[in-house]
């Protein structure tokens, strides 16, 4: 059944991943890559040298393969069959694109489900959850892992040293649906994440305040994840539980990359979901252990601006990245499968969106998928090879953004400067949006997506980072709604700001510490000192009530009680449940230096653009000429050259000074250039620092 492979090298004795991160494996493609999912084993054979020659001929250079194909590679029988995707790799190898290699793992084929049912994921309610879609696994199950591992090890050893091979892609997507599993498996590898955490049943106790309700535990047995109950959950075990999920997940990558690396010394990664309607998974924990950042992004258009999203995910992926290039693996062509409204994508917006993110640091631009299928669950998804086939102005668009990006190779290797950070927690965004809070009529991603589309409206740059991360060399930074922070990452705004930056903190920040224990004496609890105010009572208010402000401004949803101790007034509620109380409040830093912002309500968008402006002013922090909501400006700078992505999303030209080449044109740009409407312009600056 198996067949040999014609041109894999034996493989080499087992390799051992640097203790240095920055000895990892690289990822080096020549210049930016544009690439796709493909998924052979959906199409005849006949079909594979007309994709080959296609991609040839809109500029494919890197092809994701093998990332669905277990049931592909091997049957009940355990013998696996590669003659396949030994062909394949062949095929792209022969024209010259370059391979990132899925591990096939990511949804285990009927007879093993089958075989063993044990490995079924169990939901909060007690369910199971069976074979017919994808990712129907355990993360804790280790009879899952023991096949899946085999099957990594049979596919890196037969391809650990191919030519074509360029990258690792472990798994697809992991968490997307089976990140949160209450399997008896998953109880008994909960017990002991907590046994190593918390130490003691006592500590647990404490942590979790089980005290409340009777809940006190007096052994680890008696511990179960948070399943469904009668009333609302104890909010610190489902906290630790939802930290509990992304470490097992984790632990199953590096489970997956040390089987490869026993064959393989090429870069491995997985793709990220940066987006708005997953977050399952702690990022900032996963990325230290990728030797190159990837992520998978879709526009979503239940949100109110999908474009601003789009950017923000950007820059928060090339903050997991540490500032490095990253890789945008998957987007999409058009529409999507998976919405309730699947919108095409208009002309040209295929360009404007690919670019947005290589404007923000990505060094591939990579699609799902190669050619829309004909079956299954994401018949209706688009693709590069659309159901029209090259006939159709969505190839020419295709093509023609393959274009684009192969006269932007340059661009590759070179980071986007920002002088504003942002700071996001996953673990936040989790104890935030509880069962029990404040309002459900506001979600953390409400603040965190309003105070960076204020920044992006002003053509502002911003890096986001993580809680605790050093915030040297900033000189804003914003802290959008970061309920949950512990102490110790709490000391590094302290410091930044004792350091001459400005920070703007808003409402329902540093309230819990790291066990989602509430701060006493008023909130924000950690940054009363900072701040120089304190709040004494939350006072949201229904949806669609108004909030004025005595400066006119208009707000909604939150108010509160809130006094000024050590910080000047800014503006104070005029109506409402906190009416003649302060709603934003400034304290200078010693010696002038540095400021401490804190805005108490959730601002119109006019009005909030209006004080971050004030407060990117006093932060010396200038707007890009030309920038707004419409019109994208950012800058990626490498040591010899620098360059300038303007993204015209709006419905009128704008015109801006510009010295140097333009790469999309090809053009000189001497004094200013045009951008149509609708179009984007690289220019490789001259006369820059």
């Amino acid at each position: 059944m198996d067949q040999p492979a014609p041109t894999l090298a034996s493989s080499p004795a087992q390799l051992v991943r640097p203790a240095d991160a920055s000895a990892r494996p690289r990822f080096t493609h020549e210049g930016v890559a544009f690439g796709c999912d493909y998924n052979p084993e959906q199409w005849e054979a006949a079909v594979w040298r007309e994709d080959v020659a296609l991609m040839r001929e809109a500029g494919v250079d890197l092809v994701a393969i093998n990332v669905f194909g277990w049931s592909a590679l091997q049957g009940p029988d355990g013998a696996f069959d590669f003659a396949a995707l030994d062909e394949v790799v062949e095929l792209l190898h022969g024209a010259g694109i370059r391979v990132n290699l899925g591990t096939a793992t990511a949804s285990p084929p009927p007879w093993l489900t089958t075989r063993h049912p044990e490995i079924l994921p169990v939901m909060e309610d007690g369910t199971t959850r069976y074979p017919g879609g994808r990712q129907a696994w355990c993360p804790s199950s280790p009879v899952f892992r023991r096949y899946a591992v085999a099957l990594v090890e049979a596919v890196a050893e037969r391809y650990g040293e191919h030519p074509a091979v360029e990258l690792w892609h472990v798994s697809n997507e992991l968490g997307c649906h089976n990140a949160l599993c209450h399997c008896d498996e998953s109880t008994l590898a909960f017990r002991r994440w907590l046994r190593e955490r918390h130490g003691t049943i006592d500590e647990l106790n404490r942590a979790w305040g089980t005290s409340f309700w009777s809940q006190r535990y007096t052994d680890w047995d008696e511990i179960l994840t948070p399943r469904l109950t009668v009333s609302v959950r104890n909010p610190g075990q489902v906290l630790d539980f939802q930290r509990f999920s992304s470490d097992e997940l984790l632990g199953y990558y590096r489970a997956e990359a040390e089987a490869i690396r026993r064959h393989s010394a090429l870069p491995i990664t997985t793709n990220f979901m940066v987006t708005a309607h997953i977050r399952n998974l702690d990022y900032w924990s996963w990325a230290p252990e990728m030797d190159v950042i990837a992520n998978d992004h879709y526009l979503d258009h239940r949100l109110g601006e999908p474009r601003t999203e789009l950017a923000f995910a950007a820059d928060l992926t090339r903050g997991l990245a540490g500032g490095e290039p990253w890789l945008l693996l998957e987007h999409s062509s058009g529409s999507v499968n998976w919405q309730p409204v699947n919108l095409a994508k208009e002309p040209g917006q295929l360009l404007r969106n690919s670019l947005t993110h290589v404007a923000r640091g990505a060094d591939a631009v990579c699609f799902f998928q190669w050619r829309a299928s004909l079956q299954g669950s994401e018949k209706f998804h688009s693709a590069l090879v659309p159901h029209a086939g090259t006939d159709s102005a969505l190839w020419r668009e295709v093509a023609e953004l393959g274009r684009i990006v192969g006269a932007l190779d340059e661009v590759a290797g070179t980071r986007v400067h920002a002088d504003v950070a942002l700071l996001f927690s996953w673990e936040s965004w989790w104890a935030s949006d509880a069962e029990t809070r404040p309002t459900h009529a506001i979600e953390y991603l409400d603040q965190v997506h309003a105070l960076y589309g204020a920044l992006h409206d002003l053509g502002v740059t911003v890096d986001v980072v993580r809680p605790g991360a050093d915030l040297a060399g900033y000189r804003l930074v914003v802290l959008p709604g970061l309920y949950l922070v512990s102490d110790t990452d709490a000391a590094a705004l302290d410091a930044a700001v004792a350091s001459g930056a400005h920070a703007l903190v808003t409402f329902y920040s540093g309230v819990v510490d790291e066990h989602d224990r509430v701060r006493t004496g008023g909130y924000p609890g950690a940054w009363r000192e900072l701040l120089g105010m304190r709040v004494e009572e939350f006072a949201p208010v229904l949806p669609g009530t108004a909030i004025a402000l005595e400066s006119g401004a208009a707000a909604s949803l939150w108010a509160e009680r809130l006094e000024a101790t050590d910080a000047a007034v800014v503006d104070r509620f005029a109506d409402g449940p906190a009416a003649g109380r302060p709603a934003v409040t400034r304290r200078a830093g010693t010696d002038g230096r540095g400021a401490a912002w804190y805005l108490g309500t959730l601002l119109e968008r006019d009005d909030l653009r209006g004080l971050v402006a004030r407060v990117l002013e006093g932060a010396d922090v200038a707007s890009v000429t030309g920038a707004s909501a419409d019109v994208e400006i950012t800058r990626r700078v490498g040591p010899d050259r620098a360059y300038r992505f303007i993204v015209n999303h709006g419905t009128t030209d704008v015109e801006l000074a510009a010295h140097g080449a333009e790469l999309v044109t090809g053009a000189r740009v001497d004094g200013t250039i045009s951008v149509p409407a609708g179009a984007v312009r690289v220019i490789r600056e001259e006369g820059t620092e």
